[in-house]
């Protein structure tokens, strides 16, 4: 199920964040290589958009297309691009939504052959996995203190996967 889409993550070969995934990762050799890549091209080409989280309802599900033509969502949109991309290039992925803090949120968790499921810790700066957090990444610029913040994944508390 996590190499598919549903309705949290909707998305097929004509989905634009599905194109931009295939673009950016054609010369990715590996799973985490497509990660980074992804990663990256959102962290750095998204923004959150506060009228949106003041104002989302219940019920509320990421439109992709319109995500990617605005560049930017709540972290609910962050999670659902990412989850699309990488699904979209063979890298199964969970859209995780639960606490941080007190607050309820969206981020994702990987599959990697050599590893198996990485939660909680998905991103390889080299010297340690940290948790990939696009929303807070992007939002912050990744900041040293926001880095550690997704860093300690003491932080978060899944209650679904989708």
């Amino acid at each position: 199920p996590y190499l598919r889409p549903n309705q949290y993550v909707n998305y097929n070969k004509s989905t634009k964040v599905v194109k931009k995934a295939a673009s950016l990762t054609k010369k990715s050799k590996s799973e985490l290589a497509k990660v980074k890549k992804i990663y990256n091209y959102v962290i750095k080409n998204y923004k959150y958009d506060k009228k949106l989280a003041r104002t989302v309802k219940t019920g509320y599900l990421p439109n992709l297309d319109k995500i990617y033509k605005k560049k930017k969502g709540i972290c609910f949109d962050y999670a659902a691009v990412m989850t699309a991309m990488l699904r979209s290039q063979g890298v199964a992925t969970k859209l995780v939504i639960g606490y941080t803090g007190n607050a309820y949120h969206a981020w994702i968790n990987v599959y990697s052959k050599k590893k198996g499921w990485i939660t909680g810790a998905i991103y390889f700066n080299g010297k340690k996995w940290k948790l990939m957090d696009p929303t807070f990444a992007s939002t912050s610029k990744s900041s040293k203190s926001i880095m550690k913040y997704i860093g300690n994944g003491r932080n978060y508390k899944a209650k679904y996967s989708y």
